[in-house]
């Protein structure tokens, strides 16, 4: 049995269809991402979730109990939000705390959750300082220590790291993958950023317009996507003419032609990205004017390779 599944949920806004028959099943201790650009219903399936959104049709199944009719405050979710979302007039502990107090906890339990809480995120020695006197990161951290107080069935975490600086953002969101294992709590994770999806998701669910493009492990959803949009949206990928047709290869899937090697592919060199490890090079190709760009590691490149000069690529065989 899963431990929360979505059954042909649809959603509209007027004329726009936000999800259309919307089904995915979480198993129990599972990250599931849902990715894809602004707009593609990501957010409203998580609301939809939480209680605080309606659909239109669907059932929403936590274990083998339809919770679609329930209000938030019973279905044992917890919400962490894009803005932290912290009361300022409390202190950290008490912020920790807070739905415990709604909930009836007594005080001397609270206190004790609580510091368990911020033990768990590293903030047990903040408990006592005010929002205001922490930094961003760690406000996401008393957010999340927030969320699972409370013992939630399913944490969803609606683009918790998009406020933060990207340093910053690594931190927290290597500190969402650990709770997720060390708790085992099943979590749902909206985010349009793919590299977030690809580093901290057991499977990825890449939405599109409403709908579920491909549902997948991030390997499996970058090395095989199922559609043109994944392959565009979930990492770079190249256009490339073979034929009558057109073929799809990832730049790191290209390689520079050897000096008297035939080439599949020749182009003009219009840029040299060097970024460490690997640099990038973007060709203009010779017979359709396409541009692609070839992912080359860097201790391997010729040095004679420069702006203007044309070059052979070929893909690479696996």
């Amino acid at each position: 049995m899963s431990a929360l599944e979505f059954v042909n949920v649809s959603k509209s806004f007027g004329d726009v269809n936000a999800l259309n028959n919307f089904t995915i099943a979480l198993e129990q201790g599972e990250l599931v991402s849902l990715l894809g650009p602004s707009g593609c219903g990501k957010t409203t399936a998580l609301r939809i979730a939480a209680g605080f959104e309606t659909s239109d049709t669907g059932s929403i199944l936590l274990g083998s109990t339809n919770i679609i009719s329930l209000p938030a405050h019973q279905r044992r979710m917890g919400m962490v939000f894009q803005s932290y979302s912290l009361f300022p007039h409390l202190n950290i502990r008490d912020n920790v705390a807070f739905g415990l107090k709604v909930r009836g906890v007594p005080g001397d339990v609270r206190k004790k959750r609580a510091g368990e809480m911020l033990d768990l995120v590293r903030l047990s020695d903040l408990g006592h300082r005010m929002p205001h006197q922490i930094s961003g990161g760690q406000q996401q951290r008393v957010a999340l220590a927030r969320a699972l107080a409370t013992e939630p069935h399913v944490l969803l975490l609606d683009e918790p790291l998009s406020a933060l600086d990207a340093k910053i953002r690594v931190e927290v969101r290597d500190e969402i993958r650990r709770l997720n294992r060390d708790l085992g709590v099943t979590t749902m994770f909206v985010t349009h950023d793919q590299d977030e999806a690809m580093s901290i998701s057991d499977r990825i669910c890449v939405m599109n317009n409403g709908v579920i493009e491909q549902i997948g492990s991030p390997r499996d959803v970058y090395n095989n996507p199922a559609t043109s949009f994944v392959a565009h949206f979930v990492g770079s990928i190249n256009s490339l003419p073979r034929g009558n047709t057109r073929v799809l290869i990832r730049p790191e899937n290209l390689v520079l032609a050897t000096h008297g090697e035939i080439a599949q592919w020749r182009g003009a060199v219009t840029d040299i990205t060097f970024v460490g490890a690997f640099t990038k090079i973007s060709v203009v190709l010779d017979n359709d004017k396409s541009s692609v760009s070839v992912l080359a590691i860097s201790s391997q490149i010729d040095h004679n390779i420069a702006i203007g000069k044309n070059i052979g690529i070929n893909e690479e065989i696996r």
